[in-house]
């Protein structure tokens, strides 16, 4: 069974994800090389990791001007911690006619849990913000930062 991947950790998932929203998986990624990733986590969050070439569009903040130049046929792979806030923020992209909208299924930390990198300013890091300490339990792997 794979880290991120606990019966546990799929029911909480199953009950945060809508149905009919797309999701992505992690190795699904590497066959989507024009997708644009978009960060929907805070800019604190972002900045400890985020995945590579990621852009940051924020969740409390976040304004369709974040997405300006994005073509709206261009596919769009968001995500968060565990994929709740992301949905969100995917949600607004679909509804402003954005067409090939995805959600990174487990966000994050399932991202981190299957051992995908991230990264911040300088680099590849094994840090990933936990967003909280009761949210930080799914994070299995990586080093914790609050």
């Amino acid at each position: 069974m794979a880290w991120g991947q606990s019966l546990a950790y799929k029911t909480l998932l199953k009950g945060v994800y809508e149905k009919d929203f797309p999701v992505v998986n992690p190795q699904d990624l590497e066959g989507m090389p024009d997708a644009v990733l978009l960060d929907t986590r805070e800019i604190e969050e972002f900045e400890i990791s985020h995945l590579k070439g990621a852009n940051w569009v924020g969740y409390d903040t976040f304004t369709m001007d974040s997405v300006n130049g994005i073509s709206k046929e261009q596919p769009i792979v968001v995500y968060c911690s565990i994929g709740a806030r992301s949905q969100d923020i995917g949600k607004k992209l679909k509804k402003a006619g954005f067409k090939n909208v995805y959600n990174l299924y487990g966000g994050v930390f399932h991202w981190v849990n299957e051992g995908f990198p991230v990264y911040n300013k300088e680099g590849e890091t094994s840090k990933v913000h936990g967003y909280s300490r009761t949210w930080g339990i799914w994070l299995n792997r990586g080093e914790k930062v609050y």
